[in-house]
Parts: structure tokens; C-alpha cells; sequence
């Protein structure tokens, strides 16, 4: 009894310590929240502190389909891989709305893929998502690829943000 006494004693007696520091120290929280929420909450502060926004042009619901479209792939999609010589195939699949997800990431991101890495990365649609192949110049690079695996080679190339932003104008950077 006296150790759970002192427990709670030493967890409450840093409680103010710990909300002085939040409170003086950074400001308080800064996390938005959940993953999506942050990135659109983001994107609304800088169109918001940009005087030259069109608003007439912005659509955050294209982005937030988006980023929907990126946890569904993200959370729930299938992949099986395969390996002949350079070649690394990925087969990504779901049923429903993650089908329909996968086969527009995978396209999508496929010639960005290329043009960040250097590789020759083809895309293809399949009955239930999207058929990626990358086909690398020498045995390191198909190691990387290999370890990465499919979700880990969706992260390559700096081009996420600008790719949101350019959503959420309302322009379509996939075409």
C-alpha cells in the first residue's frame, strides 16, 4: 500500500512540472491529431497565410480523398513480391475501395518513382489493384529495393508535399 501510495504521490507531483513545461516551454501541444487530419490541417495554414490563394481553385476534399487513398493502401493493401535477376516485381492487391486505391497510388507514383531513383520502374493495373516492376542496374540496388519492399520504395522522392499541395489547389499532378 505505501508503494502504490508513493507512486501516485511522485506521478501527481509531476504533473505541474510537466504542464509548467508544455505551457512556457513549447507553447503547448503541436500535433493536429491523426496522420491525414495534420497533413490537411497543414496545407490549409499555408494557403491560409498566403495572400496570393485562390480560393475559388482549392479543393481539400481532393486531397483528403487522397490521403485516404494513401492510408488505405498504407493499412490494408496485399503485396507479394518477386525477384528474377534485376527484376523486382511487386503485386499489390485489396478488394473494394482498396483495389481502387492501390491501382491509383501505384500508377501515379510509378514515373516518380523513376525519375527519383533512377530505375526503370513500369505499372500496370490488375482485376484487384496494381502490378510494379522495377528493373535496377546492379545487385546492391535490387538488394535495396528488396528490403524496402513495396511500401518502402512508395516513400521515395521528396515530392509529397508539393504532390499534396498541387491536389489541394486543385490541379491534378498525376496527368
Amino acid at each position: 500500500m505505501i508503494r502504490v501510495t508513493l507512486c501516485a504521490f511522485l506521478a501527481f507531483a509531476a504533473l505541474p512540472a510537466t504542464a509548467q513545461h508544455m505551457h512556457h516551454g513549447s507553447g503547448g501541444p503541436s500535433e493536429t491529431g491523426q496522420s491525414a487530419f495534420a497533413a490537411l490541417s497543414e496545407i490549409v495554414q499555408i494557403l491560409s497565410q498566403d495572400p496570393r490563394t485562390d480560393w475559388s481553385k482549392v479543393n481539400i476534399q481532393a486531397l483528403r480523398d487522397h490521403l485516404v487513398d494513401m492510408d488505405l493502401v498504407t493499412t490494408q493493401a496485399t503485396v507479394r513480391s518477386q525477384t528474377e535477376g534485376r527484376l523486382v516485381e511487386f503485386t499489390i492487391s485489396g478488394t473494394g475501395n482498396v483495389a481502387a486505391a492501390v491501382r491509383r497510388m501505384v500508377l501515379a507514383h510509378s514515373p516518380m518513382l523513376e525519375m527519383a531513383s533512377g530505375w526503370a520502374v513500369a505499372a500496370e493495373p490488375s482485376p484487384d489493384g496494381a502490378i510494379m516492376r522495377i528493373t535496377v542496374e546492379t545487385d546492391q540496388e535490387r538488394a535495396r529495393v528488396q528490403g524496402l519492399g513495396f511500401f518502402g520504395v512508395m516513400t521515395i522522392g521528396a515530392h509529397h508535399q508539393a504532390h499534396h499541395m498541387q491536389i489541394a489547389l486543385g490541379k491534378d499532378p498525376h496527368h
